[in-house]
C-alpha cells in the first residue's frame, strides 16, 4: 500500500518516539514537522531526516500532507484539529482529545461533516500487554467480568518536569493527564461506561517547582489533584478509579479485573508490554506469556492503524469517538463531585475490536530492526 503522508505539528519531547516509529513503519512516512519555534522544528527535521520544517500554518496547508499528527499541548488540541480539518486533513491527536467536552464534540462533528477521520491517543491499549488481557477476558479465562480497581498515584510533576504549570491549571490534573490510559484500557477490556460517580479535592493549594529551569517558582493549583470515582459499565460490571498527584508512594496494582472465575492483573496501561498475571478459581497467581505483537514503545501504532483505514476504508481502534467517550467519562468525575450527583455519559456502542495476535507484521518486523 502507498505510505500515508504525515505532517507533525508540535515537536516537544513526545515527538521523538513518533518520528522513530513512523519512519520505521512501511505504511507511513513523515513529510514535514512544524512548531511555533521554527528553529526547533528545523533541528528536529535535521535529526530525523524529515524533508520539510515549516510553520504550523504552512504544514496545515501543504497539499502533500494527508494526516496531521497533533502533538501540541492539550489546551491547543481542539484548535489545531479544527484548523487541520478545515484544510482537508485527517487528524490524529495526542491525548486527551480536548480539555472540555463541548469543544471535543465539535471536532468530531466537524470531521464527520467533512468525511475526514479523527484518531486519538492513547494507542497503548493496542500493545501486547493489554491485548493479551483482552484475549484472556474474551476467551473466558476469568468468567464474566464483575468489577475492576485501577490506580494512578504519584506526587505530581513539579520535581522533574521543566515546565509543570499546565498540570495544575484548569484542563490539567491527574485525570486528564494520565486518566486516558486507564479509562481507555478499561473500556477496551470491559466495555463502555454508562454512569460515573466521583469525588475530588485540591490537597495542596500551591506547588513549588524544584526542577530546572524554573526552580523556586510557586504555582497556584486550579484543578483537582486527587480524584476518586465509581464507574458503572454497561455490561453490569462496577469499577473504581483513583488518579492523584498528591500521593508520595503506594503499593497498588495499576488495573485489576475481577471475574466470576478468576482475577486478572493488567500491566501498566501507559506502556505497550508488561506481564499480565492470572489467578483462576482455586489456583495460584501465574504470569501469562504475551500473545500479541508490539510489546515495546510503539507510539504511532494508532496512526498506522488509521493509515489502513484511510487507504482501505476499514475501521480503526484509536478512534475519535472512543476518545470522546473517554473524555466524557473523565470529565464526569469532577462534574459529579461538583453536582453531588451521578453523571451519565452519552451512549457509546463502539467498544474497540480486539487485535489479532499477528497484527501488522511488517511494521512489527521493522521495529525490531531499528530497536
Amino acid at each position: 500500500m502507498e505510505p500515508l503522508r504525515v505532517g507533525i505539528v508540535g515537536v516537544g519531547n513526545i515527538s521523538g518516539i513518533y518520528l522513530k516509529n513512523l519512519a520505521a513503519f512501511p505504511e507511513t512516512t513523515v513529510l514535514a514537522v512544524a512548531d511555533l519555534d521554527q528553529a526547533r522544528a528545523q533541528t528536529v527535521a535535521d535529526q530525523h531526516g524529515v524533508p520539510k520544517a515549516l510553520s504550523p500554518e504552512q504544514l496545515l496547508n501543504d497539499p502533500d500532507v494527508e494526516l496531521v499528527l497533533n502533538l501540541t499541548i492539550p489546551k491547543a488540541h481542539t484548535a489545531v484539529a479544527q484548523q487541520a480539518l478545515a484544510a482537508g486533513k485527517h487528524v490524529y491527536c495526542e491525548k486527551p482529545l480536548g480539555i472540555q467536552l463541548p469543544e471535543a464534540q465539535s471536532v468530531i462533528a466537524n470531521a464527520e461533516m467533512r468525511g475526514l477521520l479523527i484518531g486519538c491517543a492513547p494507542d497503548t491499549f493496542m500493545g501486547s500487554g493489554i491485548q493479551t488481557c483482552r484475549k484472556l477476558i474474551d476467551d473466558g479465562a476469568i468468567g464474566e467480568p464483575i468489577a475492576a480497581n485501577a490506580f494512578m498515584l504519584c506526587r505530581g510533576h513539579e520535581t522533574w518536569h521543566p515546565s509543570p504549570e499546565f498540570f495544575y491549571e484548569s484542563g490539567g490534573g491527574p485525570m486528564l493527564d494520565m486518566g486516558p490510559y486507564y479509562v481507555t484500557a478499561l473500556v477496551n477490556l470491559i466495555g463502555p461506561v454508562q454512569r460515573v460517580t466521583g469525588s475530588t479535592r485540591i490537597t495542596f493549594p500551591t506547588r513549588t517547582i524544584t526542577s530546572q529551569p524554573k526552580h523556586g517558582k510557586v504555582i497556584e493549583v486550579n484543578t483537582p489533584t486527587h480524584m476518586v470515582g465509581i464507574l458503572d459499565f454497561e455490561n453490569g460490571a462496577v469499577g473504581q478509579l483513583t488518579t492523584s498527584f498528591d500521593v508520595y508512594s503506594n503499593r497498588m496494582d495499576h488495573i485489576v479485573i475481577y471475574g466470576t472465575e478468576g482475577t486478572l492483573v493488567v500491566p501498566d496501561p501507559n506502556g505497550f508490554g508488561g506481564t499480565p498475571t492470572l489467578r483462576r478459581r482455586g489456583g495460584e497467581p501465574e504470569p501469562v506469556a504475551l500473545t500479541h505483537n508490539f510489546s515495546q514503545n510503539a507510539r504511532g501504532l494508532g496512526v498506522l492503524d488509521m493509515a489502513y483505514a484511510i487507504r482501505n476504508g476499514t475501521s480503526f481502534l484509536a478512534s475519535g469517538q472512543l476518545a470522546l467517550h473517554v473524555l466524557d467519562v473523565m470529565t464526569a468525575f469532577e462534574r459529579s463531585s461538583n453536582a453531588e450527583a451521578h453523571i451519565h455519559p452519552a451512549p457509546f456502542n463502539a467498544r474497540p475490536i480486539a487485535l489479532v495476535a499477528n497484527a501488522y507484521p511488517d511494521a512489527w518486523a521493522a521495529m525490531q530492526n531499528v530497536a
